[in-house]
């Protein structure tokens, strides 16, 4: 299926996507697919029963393998029981 056309976009949800569009620096329709493979779990960053949101998305992405040792050895007493 090459085209598919969607009605019934209310204020916030047009707002919402007008958004991304521009902070991905994506056309309307490149943000649109985007959030319906990240919703459908067609991505490699989407997990079964993810939520979408953008709470953390500044961190996606951004940590090393180093980083993430370094987490892990630092909470690691933390977990400890």
């Amino acid at each position: 299926m090459d085209k598919l056309s969607l009605r019934g976009f209310d204020k916030e949800l047009e707002r919402r996507l007008k958004e991304i569009a521009k902070r991905e620096g994506v056309s309307l329709n490149k943000a649109a697919l985007m959030l319906l493979k990240k919703g459908a779990g067609l991505n490699e960053t989407c997990s079964s029963g993810s939520v979408i949101g953008s709470a953390l998305d500044r961190f996606i992405g951004r940590w090393s393998e180093d980083d993430e040792k370094r987490l892990i050895e630092s909470i690691a007493s933390c977990e400890a029981g």
